[in-house]
């Protein structure tokens, strides 16, 4: 029986994880909740899975959601916060001797120079819950690190697929996916591809490749999750339907597979598979990552809180779709690199933001 922590219970990786962990009583419980601020929500879990161990973070503090995921009675922990909101919890976890299952992007995009070493010293493993990820975690299996050529992440596209005039995109345009269902902000990462940008970030971390050796490709179809080609020249991917319930349960019950719920694909199901190059010049976001990543450091970190302030500034309707990749080159390019510590992120993650806040306050003017 795996006892589990859930940090970002009410969110949308959040809330299909406890439907996953209801699927399977005897191998999984949930045994403590974290969320931001959605006290009726987290009370309404906490009912259903018989939880007396809830904390929010706007009412709470962070004090007490670390407290949650290093007790005792705590196995796994799933981090599926968005921000750098889940770096701290995050570390205290590994610190503690705690498994991690990942959903959160930005712990591995900001500070993957700081956690990984952790994982190894503390002798802790982390499973990917990112479809992608875990199509490569699984498609890895059995095999040896210098056996693997290249990462391959599958794009759907997003909205946009083909477009190159996107000047008057709106919002609603933006959040209308054409695959896959998720929160706002991930779905405007989505739409700009820097949820691409972030992923091969994650990836080169999770799998310790170079980012020279991570490609993406335009799947419009989001059956193939991802690809790993191998040094003589195999390539294999993991197949299924755009349900994260799939990843998420792989997650949770590694290494084991059980029969769920879930629908099977088959090949006749979708027999026209097709992939297509990314159109870089008008996605310019995956040009962005692979700088961030070559300059090392903060800068990373620094282009991930830039990201997710545009993208919620997008959203608010503060800034035009084109301006979100605008505003994070202009942040990547006053940001000072730093060597990655915990105080640096941190510091990298407030100054980003508030730079990025004046410099869409000046482009509204």
């Amino acid at each position: 029986m795996k006892r589990i922590a859930l940090l970002g219970s009410t969110g949308s990786i959040g809330t299909q994880t406890l439907d996953v962990i209801a699927q399977f009583p005897d191998d999984l419980q949930v045994v403590a909740l974290a969320a931001n601020r959605n006290h009726l929500l987290v009370q309404e879990q906490a009912a259903r899975f018989g939880i007396n161990k809830t904390a929010l973070y706007e009412r709470d503090g962070m004090e007490a959601i670390t407290e949650l995921v290093t007790g005792d009675d705590v196995d796994l922990v799933v981090v599926s916060v968005a921000g750098v909101i889940g770096l701290l919890p995050t570390i205290s976890a590994i610190k503690a001797g705690k498994n991690i299952a990942l959903a959160s992007k930005e712990v591995l995009v900001a500070a993957g120079e700081v956690v990984m070493p952790l994982l190894e010293k503390h002798g802790v493993t982390m499973t990917p819950i990112d479809s992608e990820h875990s199509a490569i975690f699984q498609c890895l299996q059995g095999s040896r690190a210098d056996q693997v050529a290249r990462l391959i992440l599958t794009a759907s596209g997003g909205p946009f697929r083909g477009q190159k005039k996107l000047d008057s995109v709106t919002v609603q345009q933006a959040l209308n996916h054409p695959t896959w269902s998720m929160g706002g902000k991930i779905t405007i990462d989505s739409a700009t591809l820097m949820n691409k940008g972030l992923e091969m970030i994650e990836a080169q971390w999770l799998f310790g490749v170079a980012i020279d050796q991570i490609d993406v490709v335009v799947h419009p179809q989001s059956i193939v999750h991802s690809f790993v080609q191998f040094t003589d020249g195999s390539v294999l991917g993991q197949c299924g339907w755009p349900n994260m319930r799939l990843p998420i349960a792989y997650a949770l019950l590694y290494p084991e597979r059980k029969p769920n719920n879930l629908p099977s694909w088959s090949p006749t199901d979708t027999p026209n598979l097709t992939f297509e190059k990314v159109d870089e010049e008008t996605f310019v976001s995956l040009k962005l990552a692979r700088e961030a990543v070559r300059a090392g450091g903060t800068m990373p970190c620094a282009m991930n809180a830039a990201n997710e302030e545009a993208a919620n500034a997008f959203l608010r309707g503060e800034v035009k779709f084109l301006q979100i990749p605008q505003v994070v080159e202009e942040s990547m390019q006053q940001h000072a690199t730093q060597t990655a510590t915990l105080d640096s992120l941190f510091a990298t993650d407030e100054d980003t933001r508030t730079f990025v806040r004046n410099y869409i306050h000046r482009l509204a003017l």
